[in-house]
C-alpha cells in the first residue's frame, strides 16, 4: 500500500491534520506500518500539488487539517479498483541474498537458510499471538494486515524448506558443484535430516 493512497482513503473518511494521518494510518495497519510525522507531511505536500487534496486554515492551536479533493477521490476510486501487480512489489531481499549466497565463494548457504528460517518461525510466532490477542469487530482492519503477515511468513518458511532440500539434491554425489565432495553433501543431507525431526 502507498503512502499516497493510505493517505487519501483516511481523508476520504473526514478533514484530519498530519499527526491524526499518522495516528489513523498506524492504527489500520495495526502499527505494522510506522510512519514518521515527515512522511505524512512529505506526502501531503505531493499530494497538495498534485490537486488531489487541499489545505485549510490552520485551527487555533496551529493544525492545518486537509481535505481530499473530488481529484482526489478519483484517484482513490482508481486504485482501489486497479489490482496490485507483484512488478509493483519491492524486491525479495531474501532470494537476492540466497542467489549471491550459492555464487559467493566461502558462504555457507545451508547456515544461511537456517539462520533465516529461524528467524522467520519466531517472526510468525510473534504474529500468531498478536493474532489472537483480540478479536473485536474493530479490530478486523489490523487483523486483516496480520493474516496477510501470517500468510507470506509461511510462505517463507516452506520457500525456506524447498531451498534446503534443493540444496541436498544438487550437493548429492555425482551432482556436486566446483570444489564439493561427496561428503559435503553427505553432511548437508544429513543436517537436513535433523531439521525434519
Amino acid at each position: 500500500m502507498s503512502i499516497r493512497h493510505g493517505l487519501l482513503a483516511l481523508l476520504e473518511r473526514g478533514q484530519m491534520y498530519g499527526y491524526q494521518l499518522r495516528s489513523a494510518f498506524e492504527e489500520s495497519t495495526g502499527s505494522t506500518w510506522p510512519l514518521n510525522i515527515g512522511q505524512v507531511y512529505t506526502t501531503l505536500s505531493r499530494l497538495e500539488r498534485d490537486g488531489l487534496v487541499r489545505s485549510l486554515p490552520e485551527s487555533e492551536a496551529g493544525q492545518r487539517p486537509y481535505e481530499i479533493t473530488d481529484a482526489g477521490r478519483a484517484d482513490l476510486a482508481l486504485w482501489f479498483a486497479t489490482p496490485i501487480s507483484r512488478s509493483d512489489r519491492p524486491r525479495d531481499e531474501l532470494a537476492i541474498k540466497l542467489a549471491l549466497a550459492l555464487t559467493t565463494p566461502g558462504v555457507d548457504v545451508r547456515s544461511v537458510v537456517q539462520t533465516q528460517r529461524a528467524a522467520t518461525m519466531r517472526t510468525l510466532q510473534e504474529l500468531t499471538r498478536l493474532k489472537y490477542a483480540s478479536d473485536r469487530p474493530e479490530d478486523l482492519p489490523w487483523r486483516l494486515v496480520l493474516d496477510a503477515m501470517v500468510f507470506q511468513t509461511e510462505a517463507e518458511v516452506r520457500w525456506l524448506d524447498h531451498c534446503e532440500s534443493s540444496l541436498v539434491r544438487h550437493r548429492s554425489p555425482g551432482a556436486t558443484r566446483a570444489g564439493g565432495t561427496a561428503s559435503d553433501a553427505e553432511a548437508v543431507e544429513g543436517a537436513d535430516e535433523e531439521v525434519r525431526r
